[in-house]
């Protein structure tokens, strides 16, 4: 499979700068695993205040990269969602091992652990430049669209 660029992702995700956290798919096995790629810049607009002088990307943003990725995993390969909206809704065995900082490039792979009925058990890590920076399991929900 060729990469997918940012146009493909945002044709499927619902995010937007500055939430969309994904620049790039280098792997694809729909509902197997799926590797993506964050590059961190310090243009980013949360280095503002984490922290000043000394910028590290918050955990929680390394999480919703993991996540957006998880769901472009899940999501059918037309982009349809069968309908559906994924939400995260469980966040498991969160583990970050060092700190992201501008100029990384953050390595996101995702594999699907188990599907029931609309939930999805994923399992998520990042790492930069082959290090290992956070880890977790996630659970993901697909909703009717209101």
């Amino acid at each position: 499979m060729p990469d997918k660029d940012i146009q493909w992702i945002m044709e499927r995700l619902p995010h937007r700068y500055p939430l969309l956290m994904l620049d790039r798919i280098l792997e694809l096995e729909p509902n197997e695993r799926i590797v993506a790629i964050k590059n961190v810049t310090i243009n980013e607009e949360y280095f503002q205040g984490h922290f000043p002088g000394l910028p590290v990307m918050p955990g929680v943003l390394i999480l919703e990269a993991i996540a957006q990725a998880g769901g472009l995993l899940v999501m059918p390969e037309d982009g349809s969602a069968a309908g559906k909206n994924f939400y995260l809704v469980g966040i498991e065995h969160a583990k970050f091992r060092r700190p992201v900082v501008p100029g990384d490039r953050l390595e996101i792979q995702v594999s699907l652990v188990k599907a029931r009925r609309s939930f999805r058990r994923l399992a998520g890590r990042a790492e930069v430049d082959g290090h290992l920076v956070a880890e977790a399991e996630l659970t993901l929900t697909g909703v009717d669209p209101a």
